[in-house]
Formats: structure tokens, sequence, C-alpha cells
């Protein structure tokens, strides 16, 4: 599975982004899609998580209420809707994917980075 990131960009503290994650070949429902990020200087986090299928999704506690994990299956995309962004939203993200039950993340695409400035 290959996988695409973008729609990254500089959005002032309060704005929205969408990031897309484009999937390269049809993707089996029982897959898990996962969102993370990585901030300067920190180690890479969690972010949002989903099955392909479009079951359980879940998002880190840090952006409850403010991200949102979705799937188009007709467009082979994972999104992640961004809103009231902060600062501390800084970050490159990253999409990954893994078949369900395994312990890694064995596919992940190139990521895009979100900046939250005034």
């Amino acid at each position: 599975v290959q996988l695409q990131a973008s729609g990254g960009g500089l959005v002032q503290p309060g704005g929205s982004l969408r990031l897309s994650c484009a999937v390269s070949r049809r993707t089996f429902s029982n897959y898990v899609m996962g969102w993370f990020r990585q901030a300067p200087g920190k180690e890479r986090e969690f972010v949002a998580v989903t099955l392909w299928s479009g079951g359980s999704p879940s998002v880190a506690d840090s952006v409850k209420g403010r991200f949102t994990i979705s799937r188009d299956k007709t467009e082979n995309t994972v999104y992640l809707q961004m809103n009231s962004l902060k600062p501390e939203d800084t970050a490159v993200y990253y999409c990954a994917s893994k078949p369900r039950g395994a312990d890694h993340y064995d596919s992940w695409g190139q990521g895009t980075l979100v900046t939250v400035s005034s």
C-alpha cells in the first residue's frame, strides 16, 4: 500500500485545514488507517485512527472535539479535518496503514507540514 499525504500549509490560530491521504490501491476493510504528527524536537505522536471500513474512529485527547477522521472509499482517501487549530498543532502530519491486529504500521506517507501561526 502506498500513501500520499497532502493538504498542509500555513494557517492562523483558530483556522481550519483538511488533510488528505490518498491510497494507491484497493485497501481491505480490515485495514487500520492512522494519522500521526511530529513537531520539531519532539517524538512522533498518535493523532487519529479509523478502520478502512469506517468503523471505530478515534482521536487523541489533545485534539478531541477539534479533529475528525473520515474516509471515502470511492476516492480511496482518508481525511483529517482539523478545526480550531492551535500553535501547538504545528507539526509534520503523516498518514499510515496496517492490517488490523498488527503491532506496527507498515506503510507510511511522506508527511505534510502544518504550521499554525499568526
